[in-house]
C-alpha cells in the first residue's frame, strides 16, 4: 500500500526515527568498489532524491535493458514518476517489474597530477523496487508532488489538469525497498612522489545554478516574474 500522499510543500514526510532507519545490506544495493563511501541511511537517500528531479530508471523487457530518463517527486519512502498512458516506460513498469532508478550530482572535478588519480566529487543514488499504478482519485496529488520537488511554488501559480489531460496521464508509484548511496568528497588523492610534480591539482566545482529567465514572447504585457522562479534565482 502506497503512503498517503500530503501537501507538497513537505519533502519529507517521515518522522525523524524512521528517517534514521537503513535500508537492509545485501549483494544487489552493497557499495563493492571502495565501500567506505557508501552509505544506506534513509536520511542521506533522502537529501539526494530531494536535490534532484531528473533519475534514470532501469528496466528489463525481453531480454533487452532500458534506461530510460524522467522527472520524479519524492513523498516519504515513495518516487512518483509519471508520463503519457502510452509510454512504453510506464506500460512495463506498471506491470510491477522490478526496476532500478538512480540519481547523481556532480559537485566538482577533482583534478590529480597523474591521470590515473583524476576523479570526481559526486553524490549518488541507487533505487530498488517495484511501481504500482496511481488511483484517479490521487493522481493530481502525485502530479503535484512532482511539480513542487522541480520548482516550489509553481503548482499553486498554475492552471490545474483537467479531466482530459489527467485520463491521457498515468502516474506511477514507486515503493523504495533497498537503496544505496555514494559519495566522495575532498581533494585529490596522489601517489606521494607525484606531490613534487610541477602540475596544479586540486578541485573545479560545478555547483548547478540557473541562469537569467527568458520570458515566452506570446506573454501578455505587464505579467511579473513569478514568485516560484524569483526564489530560485
Amino acid at each position: 500500500m502506497v503512503a498517503e500522499i500530503t501537501s507538497a510543500n513537505q519533502k519529507t514526510k517521515t518522522s525523524d526515527l524512521q528517517i534514521m532507519e537503513k535500508y537492509k545490506i545485501t549483494d544487489r544495493n552493497k557499495v563493492k568498489r571502495i565501500p567506505e563511501r557508501g552509505h544506506y541511511d534513509k536520511e542521506t537517500l533522502y537529501k539526494i532524491l530531494d536535490d534532484g528531479f531528473l533519475c534514470h530508471l532501469g528496466f528489463t523487457v525481453d531480454n533487452q535493458v532500458f534506461v530510460i530518463p524522467t522527472l520524479y517527486g519524492r513523498n516519504g519512502n515513495t518516487v512518483y514518476i509519471h508520463g503519457a498512458t502510452t509510454s512504453r516506460l510506464l506500460k512495463n513498469l506498471q506491470k510491477g517489474i522490478p526496476v532500478c532508478l538512480n540519481v547523481t550530482h556532480i559537485d566538482g572535478l577533482v583534478l590529480a597530477r597523474s591521470a590515473f588519480h583524476h576523479s570526481m566529487n559526486y553524490r549518488s543514488a541507487v533505487v530498488f523496487g517495484s511501481a504500482t499504478t496511481i488511483p484517479d482519485d490521487e493522481k493530481e496529488a502525485a502530479l503535484r508532488v512532482i511539480s513542487e520537488n522541480i520548482l516550489q511554488g509553481r503548482w499553486d501559480e498554475v492552471r490545474k489538469p483537467n479531466a482530459k489531460e489527467l485520463r491521457a496521464t498515468t502516474v506511477l508509484a514507486l515503493e523504495i525497498q533497498q537503496a544505496s548511496c555514494k559519495i566522495r568528497t575532498g581533494p585529490p588523492s596522489d601517489e606521494n612522489p607525484d606531490y613534487e610534480l610541477n602540475v596544479w591539482a586540486g578541485i573545479v566545482p560545478m555547483p548547478t545554478q540557473y541562469g537569467t529567465p527568458v520570458p515566452d514572447e506570446l506573454l501578455k504585457d505587464g505579467i511579473p516574474l513569478s514568485r516560484s522562479v524569483q526564489h530560485i534565482l
